[in-house]
C-alpha cells in the first residue's frame, strides 16, 4: 500500500511540474506584441520589401520578354543588310539585261545574263524580298518615294504614273522604297 501511495505521489508532483511550466509559457504568450511600435514598423518594412520584390520580379519578365522579341526581330531581319546590297547588283543585272542590240554575239552573252539575273530575282524571292507593285497605283508614302509629280491627262491625282527605279519589299519591311512619278 505504501508503494501504491508513493507512486501516486510521484505521479501527481510529476503532473504539477508539468503543469507549471505550461501555465508560464502560456502566460508569456498572451502578451500581444502586434500593438507595439517596433512590431508595426517591422510589418510596414516587411510590406514595402514584399512590394519591392514583386515589382523587381516583374521587371524582370518584362525585361526577358522584350529580350527575347528583340532577338526573334534580329533573326528575322538578319539578312537585311545583304539583300539590301544585293538589289543594289540586281539593278545593274536589270540594266544590262534590257540593253537592245543588233549583234548576235552579244545576244548570246546577254541570254547568259539574263538566266543569271532571272536566277538571282529567285533567290531573293526565296528568301522573301519582292517587288512593290505601283505603277497605275495610289501613291503611298510608305512604299513609294515621290521624285516628281507630272501632269497627265485621263489620270486622276496622287496615282503613280512611272517607276524610276524599283522598290522591294523584304518580309513585311520596305527594304528599298520605289522611287516614282506621280500625277498632279
Amino acid at each position: 500500500m505504501e508503494e501504491n501511495k508513493n507512486e501516486e505521489v510521484l505521479e501527481q508532483t510529476k503532473e504539477q511540474q508539468e503543469e507549471n511550466p505550461k501555465k508560464k509559457s502560456s502566460k508569456k504568450n498572451k502578451i500581444d506584441i502586434s500593438k507595439e511600435p517596433a512590431f508595426i514598423e517591422l510589418q510596414e518594412e516587411n510590406a514595402k520589401l514584399l512590394d519591392q520584390l514583386l515589382r523587381k520580379q516583374a521587371e524582370f519578365e518584362n525585361y526577358k520578354k522584350r529580350v527575347l522579341e528583340e532577338r526573334q526581330r534580329d533573326r528575322k531581319y538578319a539578312l537585311q543588310d545583304f539583300l539590301m546590297e544585293s538589289i543594289e547588283t540586281l539593278d545593274i543585272f536589270d540594266k544590262a539585261v534590257s540593253f537592245q542590240t543588233d549583234d548576235q554575239t552579244l545576244r548570246n552573252f546577254l541570254s547568259g545574263f539574263i538566266m543569271v539575273n532571272n536566277r538571282l530575282k529567285n533567290i531573293l524571292e526565296n528568301y522573301g524580298v519582292v517587288q512593290i507593285d505601283c505603277l497605275n497605283k495610289q501613291f503611298d508614302p510608305t512604299f513609294h518615294s515621290a521624285l516628281e509629280t507630272v501632269e497627265k491627262e485621263g489620270v486622276e491625282s496622287n496615282i503613280v504614273v512611272e517607276v524610276v527605279m524599283t522598290g522591294y519589299m523584304y518580309k513585311d519591311r520596305v527594304l528599298r522604297p520605289a522611287m516614282v512619278k506621280v500625277s498632279k
